[in-house]
């Protein structure tokens, strides 16, 4: 295809890629559930799933991809020998699309609703129980959710409509390394609490 955009780099196609299999659990839940189940064992056994489950999906996502230069709407159509029907699965990738993309907007409202939250000074000082109590009143509000979903709705549509090059590569270049100082800060951070031994 001849207008088909592509990455400016490598570096940007890695961190883009990264930044998708990274994604807000990693950083938001994964550091709970590490500590409930057992820590650097935990650890250990992820990486090891990780690489059993994970390495083939890649593979897969990364052959279909080259050999078709489409997205997975059309992937299977272009790929599938003749009379078979290969391109049903299709359903499954723009289904899990719609499904990611649903929970993503959310959760990317509640982080922006937060930030709002802190620049505006509403949750200085308060224990864990009050900011546990911010997070069940923001839960019982649709209309607030639904206004900072729609925002980040907004921002990202925006960054598409920029392309690949100049929207969404350049805008994850900026977001991943913010990302990569704030798991470093975390890291840190884990060392000076009580029992980090």
């Amino acid at each position: 295809m001849a207008g088909r955009e592509k990455f400016a780099s490598r570096l940007g196609f890695i961190l883009v890629s990264a930044g998708c299999a990274v994604g807000i659990g990693n950083v938001w839940k994964f550091p709970y559930i590490c500590g409930i189940y057992g820590g650097a064992a935990f650890i250990v056994m992820y990486l090891v799933f990780l690489l059993i489950l994970g390495l083939p999906i890649l593979v897969c996502e990364f052959t279909v991809g080259r050999g078709s230069r489409l997205g997975m709407g059309k992937a299977f159509e272009q790929l599938e020998p003749k009379g078979t029907k290969w391109h049903h699965l299709k359903w499954i990738s723009i289904l899990g699309s719609f499904l990611l993309m649903m929970f993503y907007t959310m959760v990317g409202g509640w982080m922006m609703y937060y930030a709002y939250l802190e620049i505006t000074g509403k949750m200085a000082r308060l224990d864990n129980t009050a900011v546990a109590n911010v997070f069940s009143d923001m839960l019982s509000a649709p209309e607030t959710m639904g206004l900072w979903a729609s925002i980040a709705i907004v921002i990202s549509f925006g960054i598409c409509a920029f392309g690949v090059k100049n929207g969404v590569e350049k805008v994850t270049k900026v977001m991943m390394g913010f990302l990569i100082v704030l798991m470093m800060a975390l890291a840190v951070h884990s060392f000076i609490l009580p029992n980090a031994s």
